[in-house]
């Protein structure tokens, strides 16, 4: 089953890091947040990624054709340009980097990739936030339902709108607006999702979050994975200390070894 990670929007509530690089490629423990989510789903198996790039695409794109050079010693014979690597890299994935445009909505974006998933079932998230969720388990329950998308529902404070979720069952009812004090569920990203959420993309400027998801919660195919634990997205300067603190301090997010 592919990855597919949402990479390409301006990041400007980041602007002090964004100015210079997409946010999926702002660091974390000196390592862009987007290889910390790699890992993640790397960690229960999932390998095969689909970076939707868009604003400065080239950064993601230089980032991994140079990233075996970065990472290991090599000797090159400047005459012929052949390179012997001294070490092979850890990481045994597969990584496509799209194009889609940079003043393309995140559900434009992800019909661009429809090409690359040859109509098969797909893993979804954004390139701004790690957990600690299970993965296979998220799988596991999607697959165990009939819905077109599942999403992971976590517990965050603050700026994000709430989920409405349905009484004895995995069907998410709608969504609200979310109160300073409201200790409800948001929608943390982390989706599997199914071929037929394509047909709820009418085009570039679709957003994901609003006219595909409202369709599946009407026609009653939007599920949800409910997850206890860790997850931290970085919308922020601030956002960016939590998560460089919590690195140094363990990172709960690190399920993988060294």
């Amino acid at each position: 089953m592919k990855v597919v990670i949402f990479a390409g929007g301006f990041g400007t509530r980041l602007s002090e890091e964004t100015a210079i690089r997409p946010k999926p490629m702002v660091e974390v423990g000196g390592r862009p947040i987007l290889w910390h989510i790699m890992k993640i789903y790397a960690h229960h198996g999932f390998n095969d990624f689909v970076v939707l790039g868009g604003y400065k695409v080239d950064y993601i794109r230089d980032y991994f054709l140079n990233y075996r050079g970065r990472q290991t010693d090599y000797t090159i014979d400047l005459k012929t340009g052949n390179i012997e690597w001294l070490q092979s890299v850890g990481e045994d994935w597969r990584v496509t980097v799209l194009d889609t445009g940079s003043d393309t909505m995140t559900g434009g974006r992800l019909k661009k990739a429809m090409p690359l998933l040859k109509n098969a079932p797909f893993c979804l998230t954004y390139g701004d936030g790690v957990s600690d969720v299970d993965i296979t388990a998220l799988v596991e329950v999607h697959r165990a339902s009939n819905c077109w998308c599942t999403l992971t529902a976590v517990t965050q404070p603050g700026r994000y709108g709430a989920l409405r979720l349905k009484e004895k069952s995995t069907h998410v009812a709608g969504f609200r607006e979310k109160g300073v004090t409201d200790g409800g569920l948001i929608n943390g990203g982390f989706f599997v999702c199914e071929p037929e959420v394509f047909e709820l993309i009418d085009g570039s400027q679709t957003t994901w979050e609003n006219e595909p998801m409202e369709r599946m919660v009407e026609l009653d195919k939007l599920g949800y994975f409910h997850h206890n634990g860790y997850w931290q997205s970085m919308d922020s300067l601030r956002d960016r200390m939590v998560l460089e603190a919590a690195w140094t301090e363990g990172a709960p997010w690190k399920l993988w070894k060294d």
